[in-house]
C-alpha cells in the first residue's frame, strides 16, 4: 500500500510541476532562439497515398478511419468530437502523403497547413501539446521539413523553424516532469529525432540514445512487449523507433547496439500478436490499426518467427495456416493499465487471411460513454460466470492469473482463471488445441470447484465481420460461411446454444455489427463444455 501511495504522491507532485512550467509567465523559457536549426533528415518508411492529398485539398480528411468534410475551412478550425481523428490531425502523420508530390500547389498546401497550425495552436494548449502528440508532430515535421520549406519565404521559414524549436524545448522541459511513463518515452523519442536533425549545435546523439534505451528497458518485459500489453501502443512506438533506428545508423553511434536489440525484440513481440489475417489481436485497448502502416513496420523488422510461444501473458498457438492467441488476463502494472480490459481466458482465431473468432475491441473514441462496457469480459470471446469476468472484483486489484501452459507438440494452450472463487466457489480452466494442420480448433472449458460452485457459465464467440451463421432446426451444429466462401462447422456439447448480435472494430470496415455464438449451462462441480470449430473440406 505504501508503494502505491508513494507512486500517487509522485504523480501529483510531477503534475503540479508541469502546471507551473506551462504557465504563461514561464513559457518564454521554451522559445527557440536559433532560426534554421533543423534539417529534415529523418527517414519515413510508411506508404504514401497521392489520392489522400487530393482528398485533403478538396476538404475531405479521412483520418483514423473517420471522414470529415471541412467545406473549405481549415481542419484545425472545425469542432470534431472524435479524439482519434483529432489526434491524427494534430500529430501530422498524414504529412507523409505529400512526400512524393512534385506539384508546387500541393507543396504549398502542405506548408499552408503547417503554418495554419502554428497560427492557431502555436501557443501552448493542454490538448494539442501533450508530450506524446508534440513528439509525434516534431518527428513528422522533421521527416518532411525539406518538403514544407521548399518554396517558403524567409519569414515563413523562420516561423516554422521557431515553432519547431519551441516544441523541442517543451519536450526537454516537460519530459523530465512527466508523470506518465509513456509520455516520458515519447518525449525521449522526439528529442532524439530533434538531435539527429540539429544543425545549429554539436549533437549529443549517444546521450539521447542511452536515455531512450533506459526508458524502454523500464517499460518492456523480457520478450520485448510493452508493459501495457497493448499491441496498438507497441505499433505506435515502433513507427517512431524504426525511423530513428535508420537515422542513427547513419551516424554509427556505438550506443545503438543494445537499443537495436531491444527494437528487434519489440518487432518479434508485435509479430507474435498479429494474426494470419493481418490484424493484431484486439486486447487491452488495441482496436483498428492502419494496416498499411503495420505492414510497413513489420517489413522494417527481423524476419517473423512463426512459432508457438508464451509472451507477456499471452499464449500463441500456430499450426498450418491457423493462429490462436489466448489472453491469461494478466493485469498491466499500475501506471500502464489505463487501457486494461478484462480479457482473461479470451482468445482470437484466424485461418489464412480470414479472422474467424475475435473480440469487440475498445469502444470507438467518439463513444466514451461506452468505454467501460467494451472493457468487460462479455466483449471478448471468453468465459464468464453470471456475465462477470474473473477480473471484475468488488474492490481492490484483481488477483494475478495462474501461469499458462503451452504444450507445443500438441498445439495446446491451457489457461486458468483467478478471481471467481470468492464469488462463485469455482474457477474456470480453458484448453485450446489446434488439430489437423490447423483446420480444427478444439476447446474444453471445465469448472474447477474451490467450494460450492454456483452461477451460470457462459462462453461467447464473437465472430468476424461478414460471417453468416446457418443452422438447421434440430441439429446440434451451426455452419459459419466466411466472406471468402469457406464453411466452418461449429459443434458443442454440455450447454445450450443461442446466437446474438455483436460488434467489432475492423481495420477495414470500421465499426460494424457482427454475430456471436453463446453457450450456457449451470455451474456445478463436474460442469464441462466441449466445442469445436472445423473447416468443411470440399
Amino acid at each position: 500500500m505504501s508503494g502505491r501511495l508513494m507512486t500517487a504522491g509522485r504523480r501529483v507532485a510531477l503534475g503540479l510541476a508541469d502546471q507551473i512550467v506551462t504557465m504563461p509567465l514561464l513559457r518564454w523559457t521554451w522559445r527557440g532562439h536559433t532560426d534554421n536549426a533543423y534539417a529534415g533528415d529523418l527517414p519515413d518508411f510508411r506508404p504514401a497515398d497521392r489520392e489522400a492529398v487530393r482528398e485533403m485539398m478538396s476538404g475531405r480528411y479521412l483520418l483514423a478511419s473517420k471522414l470529415f468534410e471541412t467545406g473549405g475551412a481549415s481542419p484545425f478550425a472545425i469542432d470534431v468530437d472524435h479524439p482519434d481523428w483529432w489526434n491524427n490531425l494534430h500529430s501530422f502523420s498524414w504529412l507523409r502523403h505529400f512526400r512524393d508530390v512534385r506539384d508546387p500547389g500541393e507543396r504549398l498546401f502542405a506548408r499552408t497547413l503547417v503554418l495554419d497550425w502554428i497560427g492557431r495552436e502555436g501557443q501552448f494548449e493542454a490538448d494539442s501539446w501533450t508530450l506524446t502528440l508534440t513528439a509525434q508532430r516534431v518527428l513528422n515535421w522533421l521527416r518532411h521539413l525539406t518538403l514544407v520549406l521548399d518554396g517558403a519565404t524567409p519569414d515563413q521559414t523562420r516561423t516554422i523553424q521557431r515553432s519547431l524549436s519551441t516544441q523541442v524545448q517543451s519536450l526537454r522541459v516537460r519530459g523530465a516532469l512527466a508523470a506518465d511513463a509513456v509520455e516520458a518515452l515519447f518525449a525521449a523519442l522526439g528529442l532524439l529525432g530533434a538531435e539527429l536533425c540539429n544543425i545549429g549545435d554539436v549533437p549529443d546523439i549517444d546521450g539521447h540514445v542511452a536515455r531512450l534505451d533506459a526508458l524502454l528497458a523500464q517499460q518492456l518485459d523480457g520478450d520485448g512487449l510493452h508493459l501495457s500489453r497493448n499491441p496498438k501502443l507497441q505499433l505506435s512506438l515502433l513507427v517512431e523507433l524504426a525511423s530513428l533506428r535508420r537515422a542513427v545508423g547513419r551516424h554509427g553511434s556505438p550506443a545503438m547496439s543494445e537499443l537495436t536489440n531491444r527494437i528487434d525484440r519489440m518487432h518479434e513481440a508485435l509479430d507474435a500478436l498479429t494474426l494470419s489475417s493481418g490484424e493484431p489481436v484486439y486486447f487491452n485497448g488495441c482496436g483498428q490499426v492502419p494496416h498499411d502502416v503495420l505492414v510497413a513496420v513489420q517489413a522494417n523488422g527481423p524476419s517473423a518467427s512463426r512459432r508457438s510461444r508464451l509472451l507477456g501473458g499471452y499464449g500463441i498457438i500456430r499450426a498450418g495456416e491457423s493462429v490462436v492467441v489466448g489472453d491469461s488476463g494478466l493485469r498491466p502494472p499500475a501506471g500502464f493499465d489505463t487501457e486494461a480490459h478484462d480479457g482473461g481466458l479470451a482468445f482470437e482465431f484466424a485461418h489464412g487471411s480470414e479472422l474467424i473468432v475475435g473480440s469487440c475491441g475498445p469502444a470507438p473514441s467518439d463513444m466514451l460513454e461506452s468505454r467501460d462496457l467494451f472493457r468487460q469480459a462479455v466483449a471478448h470471446s471468453s468465459a464468464t460466470i453470471d456475465a462477470e469476468g474473473a477480473a471484475q472484483v468488488r474492490a481492490g486489484r484483481p488477483p494475478s492469473p495462474r501461469p499458462m501452459t503451452l504444450e507445443t507438440a500438441e498445439h495446446m494452450l491451457i489457461m486458468s482463471s483467478a478471481g471467481y472463487a470468492p464469488r462463485f466457489g469455482a474457477e474456470v480452466e480453458r484448453r485450446l488445441t489446434l488439430l489437423s494442420e490447423g483446420t480444427t480448433l478444439v476447446g474444453q472449458d471445465r469448472i474447477v470447484a474451490t467450494g460450492e460452485p454456483h452461477g451460470l457459465l457462459a462462453l461467447r464467440f464473437h465472430l468476424a465481420p461478414g460471417i453468416k451463421v446457418r443452422r438447421t432446426t434440430g441439429e446440434g451444429i451451426a455452419r459459419l460461411v466466411l466472406p471468402n466462401g469457406a464453411v466452418w462447422s461449429f459443434l458443442w456439447e454440455g450447454a445450450q446454444f443461442r446466437e446474438e448480435d455483436s460488434v467489432r472494430q475492423s481495420a477495414y470496415l470500421g465499426f460494424h455489427r457482427t454475430r456471436q455464438l453463446v453457450l450456457e449451462t449451470s455451474v456445478g462441480p463436474d460442469t464441462e463444455i466441449a466445442w469445436i470449430f472445423t473447416l468443411e473440406q470440399e
